[in-house]
């Protein structure tokens, strides 16, 4: 709204420093510095109104060191991230950017999804929560509604080139004669399903490629490829954050550093010139993008200041499901998504945890009679809890590997 604003003052009466929300660098800045002040000041506020209204968590004794000193500890703070997301997007981002309203749309729905999980846990005093096959099903219907709008929404594109004109010239050396050709490429905005892969010479793959037995028409049934791959990734990614956060700030930690690292893919994709330089794929208007994952880094961060460990506040399912779908969803939107397993690999490790210990039990008490475990407890971040390490250096390493991952995830677009 601000955007609208001061773009308004400058062509009306050139107001004095209106110029500057013309750019991004500013407006991402003032958004990060917005959310901090928000998740602070309001974190402060929300937890006493919580403590007030005595909306603890409920802490189920799993033998785990300290577990019980966390019973009673205000939950649903991820409201607080939410608000410290939303406020300064609709304050510094241009919000009729097809990406943006995307963004925004997911952003309150997961929440809208995390909260009455949360709610029925806290007020129904239901432990289970929201059944998880409406869960799902809130988490498809988001991948329907992304997959559907990339597909078929006219402004999403990606800016191409196309060989525009072929010169043949003949270089005479000698005796001898070199015929060379030059071709000319013409940049184009198009409608595509590519998206980038890591490691690949040319750093991108056409979905369109995987039907491309259909013949002619492949691109015209890609949606039967991309919309079934959208679900999967923020179903994944949602759940993998909601299993991640089991310690005092680790999810909240490994979500801004994940952010961070989204920032930067979404800068360089946006900007013709970073893309240029780096030969990566050119997606117009992704750059306003930048604003709204500055806003989430700034309210992870400002968060972590009562999420750390002891923490003041949980962020319940309102929060986890919530940053879990908005890094999903983000990462498709500046076709970064195959990036994902490398980006979230502490999400990934820590579902492939809990699939493998439930599928390993299943199938030794089965063949056995009795079940038997890999890991002492899933989540793996409990099994190193239980192996005697203390929880604030458990996080700690998660943390690093987290930001060992991000910088690997940023070197891929040059590893071909």
């Amino acid at each position: 709204m601000l955007y609208y604003l001061f773009d308004y003052l400058q062509k009306c009466c050139d107001f004095p420093g209106a110029g500057v929300f013309q750019y991004i660098s500013f407006r991402a800045a003032a958004a990060v510095i917005t959310s901090l002040i928000i998740s602070m000041f309001f974190g402060k506020t929300w937890i006493k109104f919580l403590n007030r209204k005595q909306v603890g968590e409920t802490i189920r004794d799993l033998g785990l060191e300290g577990q019980l000193d966390k019973q009673g500890t205000p939950t649903m703070g991820g409201l607080i991230i939410l608000a410290a997301i939303l406020i300064p997007t609709l304050l510094f981002a241009k919000l009729f950017n097809v990406y943006i309203i995307l963004m925004i749309f997911t952003t309150i729905w997961l929440g809208m999804i995390g909260f009455l999980d949360d709610y029925i846990k806290v007020f129904k005093k239901n432990k289970k929560g929201l059944a998880g096959k409406y869960k799902v099903a809130g988490q498809i219907i988001l991948g329907l509604i992304v997959g559907l709008t990339m597909y078929f929404n006219e402004s999403v594109v990606i800016r191409e080139n196309i060989p525009a004109e072929e010169q043949t010239a003949t270089l005479q050396s000698g005796q001898n004669s070199v015929e060379s050709k030059n071709v000319n490429f013409t940049k184009v905005d198009t409608k595509s399903t590519k998206t980038t892969i890591p490691f690949f010479k040319n750093n991108e793959l056409d979905y369109a490629i995987l039907i491309s037995w259909v013949g002619k028409n492949a691109y015209q049934y890609a949606w039967l490829v991309f919309i079934p791959v959208v679900i999967l990734i923020i179903t994944a990614v949602s759940n993998g954050a909601n299993l991640t956060d089991g310690m005092d700030g680790l999810a909240t930690g490994t979500s801004a550093i994940i952010g961070t690292t989204l920032g930067v893919l979404a800068w360089v994709s946006g900007n013709i010139i970073f893309a240029d330089y780096l030969n990566i794929m050119y997606i117009p208007n992704t750059g306003e993008l930048t604003i709204y994952i500055s806003a989430f880094v700034g309210a992870c961060i400002g968060f972590l200041w009562y999420n750390a460990y002891p923490a003041q506040v949980f962020m319940g399912d309102t929060g986890s499901l919530s940053i879990g779908g908005i890094i999903a969803v983000f990462a498709i939107l500046i076709r970064k998504e195959l990036l994902i397993p490398i980006l979230c690999g502490i999400f990934l490790v820590e579902s492939l945890s809990v699939i493998m210990q439930v599928g390993y039990f299943k199938y030794t008490k089965r063949k056995f009679g009795e079940g038997r475990r890999i890991f002492k407890m899933s989540p793996l971040h409990h099994h190193f809890q239980l192996s005697g390490y203390p929880e604030p250096k458990i996080v700690q390493r998660f943390l690093i590997v987290g930001i060992m991952l991000a910088v690997f995830t940023i070197i891929t677009l040059k590893l071909r």
